[in-house]
């Protein structure tokens, strides 16, 4: 675990408290990519304790939402937070998915449940609370939690960004890691999965914006725009070297490229 927090350019906290929980959770999404480049290089997404620990920290590279948050709840209790693993459907322009199409976590702190999100690309920087329905600012947006009936039990609860943006649904049920399996090996292996059908590898920069490379187009954004060039092969390769700190000898070929309509 100190090498987990050396690879996010954190030092071990003083005490499990929420001011280290936004500094660890900034620090993640600054250091670990958000990427899916392993299904396309023939790799199979491992979710025990031993695989995600050798990827993320020890192998130093990225991973999808299963990979992000599994690893990171393991560094979260190990610094002695209280944390839930929760199934989110997440929101397709015409509805939401399928269950456990995302994996998310609670940390619990003095009787507050917090929303922690190391997984999910353009999303919050820092905690949310669960336990409102106020606005809550962040440098990602401004976020609304709206409790959603279910007739299983406690309500679900609507993740959105103002303006009408659905993030996702989240279940407010606690799960296990390999509750997510399933789910997890469709998205790396169905052609029907956006894993499969496109690369992405992104992170948040120091400024706020993005850096992501989708195949060969390297894009930036910040507050003043968005840049985007074409990179050529070798060029990718050493994007993915000087922006993601991951090291390939080629680069991914997509497994199930999209048919066009």
């Amino acid at each position: 675990m100190d090498d987990y927090l050396a690879r996010i350019g954190a030092d071990r906290p003083q005490r499990p408290d929420l001011g280290a929980l936004r500094v660890l959770h900034r620090a993640h999404l600054g250091t670990v990519p958000f990427e899916n480049l392993g299904i396309h290089l023939g790799e199979t997404v491992r979710l025990d304790d031993e695989g995600l620990l050798d990827k993320i920290v020890r192998r130093r590279r990225g991973g999808f939402c299963y990979e992000l948050n599994g690893a990171f709840a393991l560094l979260l209790r190990h610094l002695g937070y209280t944390v839930t693993m929760h199934a989110a459907r997440t929101w397709g322009g015409d509805g939401y998915g399928i269950p456990f199409d995302h994996l998310a976590l609670q940390v619990h702190l003095d009787g507050v449940p917090w929303l922690v999100d190391v997984g999910f690309g353009r999303f919050i920087h820092h905690p949310i609370r669960l336990d409102t329905t106020e606005p809550q600012p962040d440098p990602g947006g401004v976020f609304l939690v709206t409790p959603h009936d279910n007739p299983a039990g406690a309500p679900d609860l609507d993740i959105t960004r103002t303006g009408g943006e659905h993030e996702y649904r989240l279940d407010a049920r606690p799960y296990e890691l390999p509750d997510f399996a399933p789910t997890c090996w469709y998205q790396q292996t169905s052609p029907q999965s956006h894993f499969t059908r496109s690369l992405t590898c992104s992170r948040l920069t120091d400024d706020d914006g993005r850096v992501t490379l989708s195949g060969n187009r390297l894009i930036r954004t910040t507050a003043a725009g968005r840049d985007e060039r074409t990179l050529t092969d070798a060029g990718a390769l050493e994007a993915y070297r000087a922006e993601f700190g991951i090291e390939l000898s080629r680069l991914p070929v997509v497994a199930h490229p999209a048919t066009p309509a």
